[in-house]
């Protein structure tokens, strides 16, 4: 019986939960990097930080999400990129179920705005939650199942057991992660 990390397509569902998170942790920073006033805004919204560290996420957040996007999608540093995307993401949900246990009715500020909710408008914590329970998921399998297809880390030969840019599929007869496949 072969293990799940020897299994032909684990390499392919790693490469498509590298973009997935990528695009949403690049479209996230991005729609707040311009408005950095506003970043800080929404995480002092939260009500969970002191001041002055509630600052500097606010204005660290969106470079940190869109370094840890572009690590993902070009996949270099993967696992730590994914363990980065995975801590983010347990992050925002403990932050958004904490907003909504004390009551607060906030935006999540997760793709921009201010952490104010508009007239009228109700919180969406449950959905929030979700995507990124969602998102962690995706995160936490890109750290345990490595870089996937189509890496920097395979091409340049970072993958335990691979051959940089080899002839074959694998790079040798190891599946990806370099472990030895079950017989």
């Amino acid at each position: 019986m072969r293990s799940l990390n020897a299994h032909p397509a684990v390499p392919w569902v790693t490469t498509v939960a590298r973009l997935v998170v990528a695009g949403v942790l690049i479209a996230a920073g991005w729609l707040k990097i311009g408005t950095p006033a506003l970043s800080v805004q929404a995480v002092k919204a939260y009500e969970l930080l002191p001041e002055g560290v509630a600052t500097a996420v606010g204005y660290g957040l969106p470079i940190l999400e869109i370094v840890v996007g572009v690590l993902l999608v070009v996949g270099l540093l993967t696992r730590a990129a994914g363990g980065v995307s995975a801590l983010l993401m347990l992050a925002f949900v403990v932050g958004i179920g904490s907003a909504w246990a004390r009551g607060l009715r906030i935006d999540c500020g997760c793709f921009g705005g201010g952490g104010a909710l508009a007239a009228g408008q109700s919180p969406n914590y449950f959905w929030e939650i979700l995507r990124d329970a969602g998102l962690f998921l995706l995160g936490a399998w890109i750290t345990l199942y490595g870089p996937g297809r189509l890496s920097l880390d395979s091409a340049l030969g970072l993958v335990p057991g691979r051959a940089p840019l080899a002839g074959d599929e694998h790079g040798d007869d190891e599946p990806e992660g370099g472990e030895p496949e079950a017989a």
